[in-house]
């Protein structure tokens, strides 16, 4: 589960890029999250699995839904429709272990930062800088697209452990219906505010498929599964593995460079998350 998780989560960056050159970024994810709804309202009907048990519990769904979908998504997409490589915003979300190793640990759920944790923080931010600072100048990162970028790491991040403190265990179906359905709902309004149509093209008709069959049914669920069932920091130290697959993705489809120092910034980065969670993982 979580190697075919990696590969999938992966290719949402991707998929970005084939998308976004033909339609708004929050016009196309009220699109997905609508298919995505019907798809998962279809599979309900047939298997009939059982709802939230309660108000509170439905709740707790949409506010990881909002986080994790609306804003996550919603903030992935506005940067590569801003202009930002899919490498680099891969890499920015990929922090996400860091914050969230450190929030667990100094929230005194489990032991306090330590000095290999703190070390693994700075690393993780200098590996970040040595990618993007390069980049700084040529316009593909700028204030608008890194904000974007970040704005998608803060969501994830506390979606994930909102999920993690508050919502019990679930149906994968059910719970995926009401995250789904409370994401288009804040997205909906908000994609009616774009200008840009969306132009059917048959990369954007790929893009959409693709986003709703296998990352909405397939790395979104896999993603909740794996947070129901493993501490929340041993679940997101799957993200590191991400930047790395998607910047390969991204050079093979695309060619974005993969030149020494971007390397070399993906592996310092990807060393300080490490040092992190294994750090709170002790």
């Amino acid at each position: 589960m979580p190697a075919v998780f990696v590969l999938i989560w992966s290719t949402g960056f991707v998929v970005a890029r084939y998308g976004m050159p033909h339609a708004p970024p929050l016009t196309f994810l009220s699109w997905r999250y609508a298919l995505s709804v019907l798809a998962f309202g279809l599979w309900i009907a047939v298997t009939r699995p059982a709802f939230p048990r309660n108000g509170a519990q439905a709740l707790h769904l949409a506010v990881t839904g909002v986080l994790m979908h609306a804003g996550y998504l919603g903030g992935v997409w506005a940067a590569v429709k801003a202009g930002i490589p899919a490498g680099t915003v891969a890499l920015i979300v990929g922090l996400q272990p860091v914050l969230t190793a450190l929030w667990v640990s100094t929230s005194g759920q489990e032991a306090r930062a330590s000095a290999r944790q703190w070390l693994g923080l700075l690393l993780g931010f200098l590996g970040l800088l040595l990618v993007v600072w390069r980049k700084l100048g040529t316009g593909e990162v700028t204030g608008l697209n890194l904000a974007l970028s970040v704005g998608a790491l803060l969501c994830i991040t506390a979606g994930t452990l909102y999920q993690k403190r508050f919502v019990q265990a679930c149906d994968v179906r059910t719970a995926s219906f009401v995250q789904l359905a409370a994401a288009l709902a804040v997205s909906l309004p908000l994609a009616a505010l774009e200008s840009e149509g969306m132009r059917w093209h048959q990369e954007l008709i790929g893009a959409l498929a693709w986003s709703v069959l296998a990352l909405t049914l397939g790395a979104s669920s896999l993603l909740y599964l794996l947070i129901q069932r493993g501490a929340a920091t041993r679940v997101t130290s799957l993200m590191y593995l991400v930047p790395p697959c998607t910047a390969v993705l991204a050079w093979l489809l695309f060619g974005e460079p993969l030149g020494p120092v971007v390397l070399a910034g993906m592996a310092l980065t990807a060393l300080g998350v490490s040092l992190v969670v294994r750090g709170a993982g002790r």
